[in-house]
């Protein structure tokens, strides 16, 4: 499973034995990058609709709301004591729960950053925070050779439900905590539990003496049987990994990552079978725009994978009239069931015609004109029953009169770093300040792409 958050009442059996990918229908597997690129003369990626890249003066004012209401989400549904973020919360009321992502809190330290730049929040205040959250992590968090486990306690810090100790959510909190590390340069205290954090982790243990990182490890079990070897979200894990000061990967890990290709109405792309989300974690502290490695240019591929969503969402709308070109977008969230991992293509889980408005808010820098106004006209067209304090429920569903109750920290955690990244680059241009990243990228020899202007005709 590739989905970062679950319902604290599912997570005990969900990521103890993580299974495999859904299975698709025959014709419709995943081909070897190699074999694809023998049948198409053009680069992956490559397609029809260069994205519009103009925002409306409506749009951009919402993407202002939104970034705003989600940094009060990371503040208030952070313990004033530890500063981790609780997985999810209550888009109405007060809520109670326990249970802290540190993915949750990778996105949170982000967004105090975005915060204190915006003045949603009072920089000092943001600072303030950002500061003791580290010194907790770093202090008083459990730990295993630096990685920590996916659930915790929000007030001690302990493991919760059984969960694992987690290289991908590791890897999301490690991203938040380098992103402070250079926007409070002069901090030296936040300087310094950032940097010592990021040394402490011990990437080569999580290979387990494979060429990839496992998915995680269990006190009772050890590592678990998957790895992150398929394309996914896993690209910024791997460079932070192949660029730790004290325990680097071999640059042949990156390498060793499976690139499967999928296509959908004439459109050929690197993509594992999962949800929308893997186009776009990767994406929001690493900046691939204009460049590419010796596989792919991801940027591109992202957008062609959006591209291919928005076209896949369309054909749904056979069988639920509300999904069109003004509302579309599915990836893993709420549903009236529970926690769902769908979306497509190929068609995953037991699609209802629910629609995530993070879908379309995660992949903003993609196709900004497409999405902003998907986001603008899902609250026209729905109005408070979507649109909260902290902005955006989670999911809903017209037909049904169906609305989340609650807001999932890593679904607002995306939403409000793209947008700020589609309007500012922040995230991008602080990010790539850290040298061990751009050292990283050296190392797999990404390079600037001549034809990066030229895939999207």
């Amino acid at each position: 499973m590739l989905a970062l958050s679950a319902p604290a009442v599912s997570v005990a059996e969900g990521f103890q034995n993580q299974p495999q990918a859904p299975k698709v229908k025959p014709g419709q597997e995943p081909q070897p990058e190699a074999q694809t690129a023998q049948k198409y003369p053009q680069q992956l990626g490559a397609f029809i609709n260069r994205p519009l890249t103009q925002v409306s003066k409506a749009a951009d004012a919402l993407l202002d709301d939104l970034e705003g209401r989600a940094c009060d989400f990371f503040y208030n549904e952070a313990s004033p004591k530890t500063g981790l973020v609780r997985d999810r919360a209550s888009a109405v009321g007060r809520s109670f729960s326990r249970v802290a992502s540190i993915a949750a809190t990778g996105f949170g330290l982000s967004a105090l950053c975005i915060a204190a730049k915006r003045n949603y929040l009072r920089p000092g205040e943001c600072e303030a925070r950002v500061e003791k959250t580290l010194a907790f992590l770093l202090e008083e968090c459990p730990h295993e050779h630096g990685f920590l486990y996916h659930f915790i306690d929000i007030e001690s810090g302990q493991r919760m439900f059984g969960s694992e100790l987690s290289s991908i959510d590791t890897a999301l909190l490690l991203c938040g905590v380098l992103l402070c590390r250079q926007y409070f340069v002069g901090n030296t205290r936040i300087e310094a539990l950032a940097t010592t954090f990021y040394r402490r982790i011990d990437w080569q243990w999580m290979l387990n003496g494979g060429m990839t990182l496992a998915m995680g490890w269990l006190p009772d079990q050890g590592f678990l049987k998957y790895r992150w070897d398929i394309y996914s979200e896993l690209m910024t894990m791997y460079l932070m990994a192949i660029g730790s000061p004290t325990h680097p990967v071999s640059v042949e890990t990156w390498n060793a990552l499976q690139r499967p290709v999928v296509q959908f109405g004439g459109i050929d792309y690197i993509s594992g079978v999962a949800p929308l989300f893997i186009h776009q974690y990767g994406h929001a502290w690493c900046d691939f725009r204009d460049i590419r490695d010796l596989h792919a240019n991801y940027f591109t591929n992202s957008i062609a994978a959006t591209r291919t969503h928005q076209l896949w969402c369309l054909t749904l709308g056979q069988k639920f009239s509300w999904i069109d070109q003004d509302m579309w977008g599915i990836t893993a969230s709420d549903s009236r069931a529970g926690y769902r991992v769908w979306g497509g293509p190929p068609a995953m889980g037991p699609l209802d015609g629910t629609l995530v408005p993070c879908a379309a808010a995660g992949s903003l820098p993609f196709l900004p004109a497409e999405c902003s106004h998907v986001l603008l006209s899902m609250r026209e067209k729905m109005g408070d029953k979507i649109w909260t304090r902290y902005g955006f429920v989670d999911a809903f569903n017209p037909k049904t009169n169906w609305f989340a109750q609650d807001i999932l920290g890593i679904n607002q955690g995306i939403s409000v770093l793209m947008a700020e990244n589609l309007r500012s680059g922040f995230a991008w241009q602080y990010f790539m300040k850290n040298r061990e990243i751009v050292h990283a990228m050296n190392e797999v020899q990404f390079h600037p792409d001549p034809d990066a202007n030229t895939q999207v005709l």
